[in-house]
């Protein structure tokens, strides 16, 4: 990731005014991001070993990251090795491979094959989004099937769009040759080259495509449906006037912004962590740390989304395996947007661009790939005495935002971190875009999806989101207790019936390891340091407070279940090591089930006072809206991070009253 200054031109007043730092800053970290150099150099290597050719793809060019001892112990100036992992797609044979490079050294140091019916496959890759759009069109059996729904004309054919779907384990297991790199296919129809297709589902058919072999394998029928109609454009100009009323809305920063960025290290507000962009994850912070007086305190290692399921519910042949993984099998940092200054960010804005491998192993620069902000949040604290004539006390918060956004499809997701004064951390992702279609006969609905236009179906499905939180709560070694609030039982301990009191209970073996959520108990999870005690003499800790929706709704034993596994609890706890990195597995395309969390959580590993990963799943249950209809507000879900006895007192005492900018009037002005 390298700082970007903005075209003041293109982005208004409010723009960055950061130059580019270059390839790698004066002081690399080891946790930097890749540079365009690193990803020609793994390149190169793995050319020269005879291991990448004119066939080969780069799904993905990651950081192999060090460990945490690594990356605690580098000092400005020390010696940096930097190491990366490349996952390779022979596209003419379908093998995937994995590689790890040392760009430093231009060494190749491992390289193996998978085993493809076992271990999964590489992630989807742009190349293929066209392979399966042009080998579904060109098949007669697909025109056949369009030509039975009464589309024939070689433009309407034209216009179909055949979308790229992961085919999950159920396509494999089906075909009868496991192992094979399969995509499945639904269409949509447009109007026009710029329609919104997801308004005109062809229903009742799915095209397995076989893309090395560049030919469709299956086509499931379960017959012609009426194409809806009706078109679902969101432009301005589709939607009649423009309302009024609304005035300026200005947000400024005359002095600049709060925050620095020394490299790609980022304080604000006693608040420092590193910021990383990967092709998989997205956004990562590292070494999450709050400054406490003279103390650098640490809070996290390392944060990221490392995950997300998205699961839908219908029972019809021809969609009932639709099931997702975003990151594992669509890469989404690849996917991820340039930020626009006035509309997906707002304020005084710094971006940060990325630096991917494309699919053929050649880095590309992602302009404005993360924005960095601050924001008013509201009333920190406030209290009036009414012992002393009224004196009050307030304060208002202020919270600095961390955020990308990507598109996958049909959907839009925006992923924020916000770093509070009161030493708190949220994270909140934000679901837009336009819901997956279906086609139903006008009027007859479905018990598994809500009709938003005649004929239009929006399928009830899942957004199953995992945050990977590698803690580090005042040092490595932690322990992680849940947290109930009960009431007791009426006695002589209780005799008003109104006392309750907290449960804790620590989670002590990986085979303990998966919890869910109980809001009738009012149930967290906190992490703790038994070595570092408070003022009071408790644990310091951090609170994981969650705001849970269902869990995985898929039945035991479903393909989806399997291979989606890590979303049947709200949080896994589990002893880190440096090769758990992803709660679905490392290769989740076509992966049979089993890989990743639950794999992990077994056994009686101890999982008190050592290092442990929080992998936290939470996210919408959608039952669609007509007013979702023909675009989604945004739809929030998140968790919060709250400091638990961590500090001695409130860490916020210490802010100014507000001053010089006139924000606090008295009564009638």
């Amino acid at each position: 990731m390298t700082l970007r200054h903005p075209d003041p031109a293109a982005a208004g007043p409010h723009t960055s005014d950061l130059h580019a730092s270059g390839p790698r800053p004066p002081d690399p970290h080891p946790l930097d991001p890749l540079t365009a150099e690193e990803i020609t150099e793994a390149r190169r290597v793995l050319g020269e070993a005879g291991k990448a050719g004119a066939a080969t793809r780069f799904p993905l060019v990651l950081l192999d990251e060090p460990d945490r001892r690594t990356a605690a112990a580098h000092r400005a100036g020390d010696p940096v090795t930097r190491r990366l992992r490349v996952t390779l797609l022979d596209a003419a044979t379908g093998v995937t491979a994995e590689a790890v490079v040392d760009v430093t050294a231009g060494a190749l140091l491992s390289y193996r094959e998978l085993d493809a019916a076992s271990e999964g496959q590489a992630a989807i890759t742009f190349e293929e989004y066209g392979i399966v759009d042009e080998v579904v069109k060109a098949d007669p059996g697909w025109r056949k099937a369009m030509a039975e729904r009464g589309i024939t004309a070689p433009d309407a054919l034209a216009l179909a769009v055949c979308a790229p779907l992961s085919a999950g384990a159920l396509a494999a297991e089906t075909d009868g040759r496991p192992g094979r790199r399969l995509l499945r296919s639904l269409t949509w129809l447009r109007c026009t080259p710029d329609d919104s297709a997801w308004a005109h589902p062809v229903g009742g058919l799915a095209v397995d495509v076989d893309v090395v072999e560049r030919r469709v394998v299956r086509i499931t029928d379960t017959g012609p449906v009426p194409v809806p109609a009706e078109c679902g454009r969101y432009e301005a100009e589709f939607t009649g006037p423009a309302r009024t009323g609304l005035r300026p809305l200005e947000i400024t920063q005359p002095e600049g912004p709060s925050f620095t960025l020394d490299g790609h290290r980022l304080s604000w507000q006693n608040w420092s962590f590193r910021v990383d962009f990967n092709a998989r994850e997205g956004l990562v912070l590292h070494r999450i740390a709050y400054r406490d007086g003279d103390r650098e305190r640490s809070v996290l290692h390392r944060a990221s989304l490392a995950e997300m399921a998205v699961a839908y519910g219908e029972a019809e042949e021809s969609r009932n395996w639709v099931a997702f993984l975003d990151a594992g099998e669509y890469s989404l940092g690849r996917s991820t947007n340039a930020l626009r200054l006035g509309c997906d960010c707002l304020g005084e804005i710094r971006y940060l661009d990325a630096v991917l491998a494309d699919d053929l192993g050649a880095p590309r620069t992602l302009p404005n790939a993360v924005c960095v902000h601050e924001e008013d949040a509201g009333l920190l604290w406030k209290h009036t005495d009414s012992f002393h004539g009224d004196a009050v006390e307030s304060r208002r918060a202020r919270r600095l935002v961390v955020s990308f956004i990507a598109t996958v499809g049909n959907y839009d997701y925006g992923f924020y971190w916000y770093f509070h004064q009161d030493g708190s951390i949220g994270f909140e992702a934000k679901s837009t875009g336009i819901v997956q279609t279906a086609a139903v006969a006008p009027g007859a609905g479905s018990p598994h999806g809500t009709e938003v236009a005649p004929g239009l179906l929006a399928p009830y499905h899942q957004h199953l989101f995992c945050v990977r939180l590698d803690a580090a709560v005042d040092g490595p070694a932690n322990t992680v207790e849940e947290v109930d609030v009960v009431p007791l039982p009426a006695g002589p301990g209780n005799p008003a019936g109104n006392a309750f009191t907290a449960r804790t209970t620590p989670i002590t073996a990986a085979g303990d390891g998966g919890r869910l959520a109980d809001p009738a108990l009012g149930r967290r999870w906190q992490i703790t340091n038994p070595a570092v005690r408070n003022r009071m003499g408790r644990p310091v800790a951090y609170t994981l407070v969650p705001q849970p929706g269902p869990v995985l709704l898929a039945r035991p034993g479903s393909a989806v279940a399997r291979r989606m596994a890590y979303g049947t609890k709200h949080l896994w706890v589990t002893r880190h090591r440096t090769d758990r990195r992803y709660p679905a597995g490392d290769h989740p395309n076509q992966h049979p089930g089993g890989a990743g969390l639950p794999s992990w959580a077994v056994g009686d590993e101890s999982l008190e006072n050592t290092e442990l990963t929080l992998w936290h799943t939470f996210g919408p249950t959608h039952l669609p809206r007509p007013e979702e209809w023909p675009v989604m507000p945004v739809d929030h879900s998140g968790f919060t991070l709250r400091p638990t006895g961590f500090f001695d007192r409130n860490p916020a005492l210490d802010l100014p009253r507000e001053s010089g900018g006139g924000h606090c009037h008295g009564q009638g002005s």
